[in-house]
């Protein structure tokens, strides 16, 4: 089971990587650049089919792809490739506009990339990460409203006895602790809350919120038991309980004084809809957002658990070897079938939207590089027709390629280092 989840993840993986590139290379055919190769993969090329002017091929490596489009960079301020030079930087420069001329053919002179316009060029670079989140959007959604997610629910798994301030993290009763307002109404564990207050609601988070807000109020609570209604009376305490943020989330580590009822809820697997599966959505692409942000701040963390004695947080970052370590250990979870498949779907959505995010940071040699590029072309070019100057001519991405360079270098080295961590102190979700 183990070996079937990395399998599948594996697949998803390349699913992703190849539907990426796809974006590409139809978005390209379509606006006339000549695209001599599509790969899924890199290294040593496993199998590879021309058809018309393309090269279609899977490589031996399958953590990442490319097309392979001609024109890439502008020519050099003499209309060639520029002569060589000791300069490492403006080595690196023509070897960049070497690279995007290779395999240049009589025609193509307007079928290169660079003599595109800058609307053109940023769809086909856009339109890569954009096929990613298409792909995390539809698996997203299949799992959140066909198979649904483990969530918290109204139906109650245990009453508290007593009133504990949740701060002092604590379960055993004292003599001094008043009974909790759950135990006093009589609510027994099984119980399905349906109402509250004259407020009927199957949603957790809306009942939540309902008891939190009626410290010291006498209200009606109207469960199901054994299949029949039955209304309960309580009081609601005052109590110390964790605070939620605005979208509902536990803060960990800061408390509130709200009303308090004394249950614990129940967990099952609930289907959204399709209102709540775009909140849900919403809220992910937050957190993903703030996690990209953070990963710097993580690099300590991570240094530490993989050369050190460090623990391996579970927010750490996770490398494609981390990510198919999860997929397997999905598939051996003693959870149903449907939910192993729900999970491994969520592992390569989660996966594809990461993918569009890193890919839209505005750096070379990322797809966000060239698109800033193609938009700083634009810009400069109206700018200097609006203040009826000479047209620039195309912005030489080319002589960004120091910086790409280096962006290059830290992503690999980042790279290493997570691939160790997740070898030597791989995140585990069992």
């Amino acid at each position: 089971m183990m070996i079937l989840g990395i399998v599948v993840f594996a697949v998803g993986l390349l699913i992703s990587i190849a539907w990426h590139e796809l974006g590409h290379l139809s978005t390209a055919k379509l606006f006339g650049i000549r695209v001599p190769q599509y790969m899924v993969g890199f290294g040593p090329t496993l199998f590879s089919r021309k058809k018309g002017e393309t090269e279609y091929g899977i490589k031996a490596i399958p953590f990442g792809g490319y097309i392979r489009m001609i024109g890439m960079f502008p020519p050099g301020p003499d209309g060639k490739i520029e002569a060589r030079s000791t300069s490492p930087w403006r080595g690196m420069i023509e070897d960049a506009r070497s690279a995007a001329f290779e395999e240049l053919k009589p025609g193509d002179e307007t079928r290169m990339f660079y003599t595109r316009k800058p609307w053109k060029r940023v769809i086909v670079m856009f339109a890569g990460p954009f096929m990613n989140l298409i792909l995390a959007v539809a698996l997203f959604l299949t799992v959140l409203m066909g198979f649904g997610i483990s969530q918290q629910t109204t139906a109650v798994s245990s009453v508290s006895q007593c009133v504990i301030a949740q701060s002092e993290n604590r379960d055993t009763c004292r003599n001094s602790d008043e009974a909790s307002p759950a135990a006093a109404a009589g609510l027994k564990a099984g119980d399905k809350i349906v109402a509250f207050d004259g407020v009927r609601t199957d949603d957790w988070n809306e009942l939540s919120d309902l008891i939190r807000a009626n410290p010291g109020k006498e209200v009606p609570i109207v469960v199901e038991r054994d299949g029949q209604d039955l209304t309960l009376h309580a009081t609601i305490a005052t109590n110390q309980v964790a605070k939620k943020d605005s979208s509902g989330q536990i803060v960990p580590g800061e408390y509130v004084n709200a009303g308090f009822l004394g249950f614990s809820a129940a967990t099952g697997i609930v289907r959204q809809d399709l209102g709540s599966s775009v909140t849900w959505m919403g809220d992910r692409v937050g957190d993903a957002v703030d996690s990209l942000a953070a990963l710097p701040s993580k690099v300590p963390a991570l240094w530490d658990a993989a050369f050190g004695d460090g623990p391996r947080e579970a927010d750490s970052p996770m490398g494609v070897v981390g990510a198919a370590r999860v997929g397997g250990e999905i598939f051996t979870l003693d959870i149903p079938p449907t939910q192993q498949l729900a999970m491994a779907l969520m592992l390569v959505a989660g996966f594809n939207l990461s993918l569009f995010l890193f890919n839209m940071l505005p750096l070379l040699p990322l797809d966000g590089g060239h698109v800033a590029g193609a938009l700083w072309e634009s810009l400069r070019r109206n700018l200097a027709r609006l203040l009826r100057r000479p047209d620039p001519g195309p912005f030489d991405v080319a002589k960004l390629m120091p910086v790409a360079y280096v962006v290059a270098g830290v992503f690999i080295c980042f790279t290493l280092l997570v691939l160790v961590a997740d070898v030597v102190n791989p995140v585990r979700i069992s």
